[in-house]
């Protein structure tokens, strides 16, 4: 069992809300999605783990499980060409649950022209698989966000 922390203080608003289909359809996988506070902020690693993949929009970390977590700074923010994001991990460092990986403003983002809304998504999942889902409400980060069986 992994317990899915938050990356990002904000609004759960689930993954039905996300302006893009991919993520609103969860063909990425279950999980759900924060409506970030608009200020300079650092996004966290939801969980314990190796940071597989990283962006300066989004990262993977796989816990001990093999559970990877996908944490997606905005929609669209590819085309940001990392402009506005700080990068503070390397692919392949271990990090904690809690610790900063990517620094980012999402007031920014959304002055771009992106939305600053952030999927977290279990990878490779069954949303049967998740539990104690938040789909509403405003959270911390660290706050947990589903529950992974």
């Amino acid at each position: 069992m992994t317990i899915v922390s938050s990356p990002l203080a904000g609004r759960a608003i689930g993954l039905a809300a996300v302006p893009d289909p991919v993520f609103s359809g969860a063909m990425v996988g279950p999980g759900t999605a924060i409506d970030p506070v608009r200020e300079p902020s650092a996004a966290v690693s939801p969980v314990d783990g190796i940071i597989v993949s990283l962006h300066p929009h989004a990262f993977v970390v796989v816990d001990d499980e093999g559970h990877g977590v996908l944490t997606h700074l905005g929609i669209d923010t590819v085309q940001l060409n990392g402009d506005g994001f700080e990068l503070l991990v390397a692919k392949g460092d271990t990090v904690r649950r809690g610790q900063e990986v990517i620094r980012w403003n999402p007031a920014a983002v959304e002055a771009a022209g992106k939305s600053p809304v952030c999927p977290v998504v279990a990878l490779e999942a069954t949303a049967e698989a998740l539990s104690d889902v938040a789909a509403e409400g405003d959270v911390k980060a660290g706050a947990p966000l589903f529950v992974w069986q």
